[in-house]
């Protein structure tokens, strides 16, 4: 399971590693920072159509089929960047990489899942998130590290990248991943059109399959988990909104408040937010999912206080404050989101689920820093970062109001004492309220219920 997660280590390092590039190509090539952000949208627009098929066809023909061609892809990508003189090479690079980091985010994390039993479920979905952020910490740094030091600084760092997802090959290859099956799927979506089931079960679809489920439609998950998937998108998209602010402003707000351009210094910055989300998983991982879903969201409202502190002040401990709290905020509410999917989840959903995890978060951490980007061209930086914190602090507060009301109900009443048998965790989310005999929560005894001295009564006269 450990080792199933460097393929996303790998894949994911290629997500950030342009950022502190982008000055050595505007000197080179010559272009403007609105440039910059049309090419970023193109990787913005890679990622999020990835995510709407590659949850759906990995959870249907297995992970492999969706992991070695988003390898091939991220491979393809790195090239293209070693040798880009032009926008459109940028653009492409930048569209493949978010199509290769779409199916990582999705099958990947699904992968490492896979790989664990029903006791690990906890344990795999922090190996997933935790891979996820490592690896967009460690591209950053690696890129803002050899630009500066290295011969070739916007090659260099791509060689390094080709070398790494090399590596990431034969774990993939070896992954001893369970085969998907054809059963029905007791929750389709709607379809249109009618075929002929091939697969086990009967019924109608539009994949050949039988199961009644499209190939090509937007991430959901099963109808019985869509409360815990919304749940997670509340606090997890402000948050992950947050560290998008840092991603695309964050280089412009330094370079206001330093004077410099330094890549080490960008490169740092962006590493030190997704390893204070990294190390924040490990450390909350005895944690309920309540309480990581709580504490990212008030992180994430600490850390847009300290960002609109930095912007009034030109503080820049307070600006690095603010990148350290949107990481932490970002880390916690991805870990209590991920968990809550892959404890309830079933594995032929799963895919699916993560990449409408993926896929909301990053709708909201695309549309917010742009707007606010175009805000502080139209007024200023500290106008336009002003209305951005306040947005994100209010959502995320909204979010925490969302969680703790629905959440409330899944909680045991205070006069029983739960056992201290645990429940096998696949089988329904750790928020999922009582609504079958193997709840969410922790079996309650209760043997002096007139039911249970009938069910003692029947079983003593056997």
């Amino acid at each position: 399971m450990w080792l199933a997660a460097w393929p996303v280590v790998a894949v994911l390092a290629l997500s950030n590693e342009p950022a502190p590039l982008y000055v050595l190509w505007q000197d080179d090539i010559g272009f403007s920072s609105a440039t910059v952000t049309a090419v970023y949208a193109f990787y913005i627009a890679g990622l999020l159509a990835t995510l709407t098929v590659a949850g759906t066809l990995s959870d249907r023909f297995g992970r492999k089929p969706v992991l070695l061609p988003g390898l091939a892809l991220a491979l393809l990508a790195s090239v293209l960047f070693a040798v880009a003189h032009s926008v459109p090479a940028l653009a492409v690079a930048r569209l493949l990489s978010g199509v290769a980091v779409g199916a990582f985010l999705s099958a990947g994390m699904a992968a490492v899942s896979d790989l664990a039993d029903s006791t690990q479920k906890r344990t795999a979905g922090l190996m997933a998130s935790s891979a996820m952020v490592g690896g967009a910490a460690v591209g950053p740094l690696l890129a803002g590290l050899l630009s500066e030091l290295a011969p070739g600084p916007s090659v260099t760092v791509f060689l390094v990248q080709i070398a790494l997802l090399a590596l990431a090959l034969p774990v993939v290859l070896g992954m001893p991943l369970p085969r998907r099956t054809t059963a029905p799927d007791p929750d389709p979506a709607p379809t249109t059109g009618t075929g002929t089931g091939t697969g086990a079960g009967t019924g109608t679809g539009t994949d050949g399959t039988g199961t009644g489920r499209r190939l090509l439609r937007i991430p959901s998950a099963p109808r019985a988990h869509r409360r815990q998937l919304l749940l997670g998108l509340a606090v997890f998209a402000p948050a992950i909104a947050a560290t998008g602010f840092v991603l695309s402003l964050g280089p412009t707000l330094l370079a206001d408040l330093l004077h410099t351009s330094s890549r080490i210094l960008s490169g740092s910055t962006i590493f030190v937010l997704f390893a204070a989300a990294t190390g924040v998983q490990f450390a909350a991982r005895r944690l309920r999912t309540r309480t990581d879903l709580l504490s990212g969201a008030a992180l994430t409202v600490s850390s847009m206080v300290a960002l609109t502190l930095a912007v009034a002040t030109t503080s820049v401990t307070a600006l690095v404050a603010s990148a350290v709290l949107a990481g932490l905020g970002q880390g916690l509410t991805q870990l209590g989101a991920l968990t809550m999917l892959s404890a309830g989840v079933p594995a032929r959903r799963l895919a699916e689920a993560n990449a409408a995890l993926t896929a909301g978060g990053y709708v909201l951490a695309g549309a917010l820093p742009l707007a606010a980007g175009a805000l502080s061209d139209a007024t200023s930086l500290t106008t336009g970062t002003s209305v951005f914190s306040a947005t994100v602090a209010a959502l995320s507060l909204a979010g925490a109001g969302a969680v703790r009301a629905g959440t409330a109900a899944a909680r045991p009443p205070e006069n029983r004492r739960p056992s201290t048998f645990p429940i096998a965790p696949s089988v329904a989310s750790p928020l999922a309220p009582p609504t079958t005999p193997r709840a969410a929560f922790p079996i309650v005894a209760r043997p002096d219920t007139p039911s249970a001295g009938r069910r003692a009564a029947a079983r003593s006269t056997e």
